[in-house]
């Protein structure tokens, strides 16, 4: 690896979180809007989606990698969290009991999610401004 591209790395690796982090942000952002869908073209309630990160590898000699960043490879939904059952007999959707199955989607923990989500964007952001000062700072020291 060149020394400019050891140089910029650092660039590539805050750029792959902030965009992971955007995909992030707007599937909670999707998850917090359905979070009172009781019926969707599927059937059912909406399902909370999650985003799925892996590591970004970059190849080395002789069959070695290293992690070079992340990227958000795929949205899956959430078949863990279970749907929640609420007695509305009023509610359109009610069964012949008059339960509603209501989203499995937590408000709260998607706000905290959406929080952490934030930081970590910032963090990155941060990252970047940081390399940006200091090499601003190394040509001014070189002129």
């Amino acid at each position: 690896m060149g020394r400019l591209d050891q140089l910029f790395s650092t660039l590539r690796t805050s750029a792959s979180g902030l965009a992971a982090e955007r995909v992030r942000v707007g599937v909670i952002a999707e998850n917090i809007a359905g979070a009172r869908i009781t019926k969707t073209p599927e059937g059912g309630p909406y399902r909370r989606k999650v985003v799925v990160f892996e590591p970004l590898m970059r190849k080395h000699g002789a069959g070695e990698s290293s992690a070079v960043g992340v990227r958000a490879t795929r949205v899956e939904n959430d078949t863990v969290s279970p749907f929640e059952d609420v007695h509305d007999p009023s509610h359109p959707d009610a069964d012949e009991n008059g339960n509603v199955r209501m989203p499995n989607v937590n408000p709260l923990k998607e706000m905290a999610d959406m929080i952490g989500s934030m930081r970590s964007y910032e963090a990155n952001l941060s990252a970047q401004e940081n390399f940006l000062r200091m090499a601003q700072r190394a040509l001014d020291i070189a002129r």
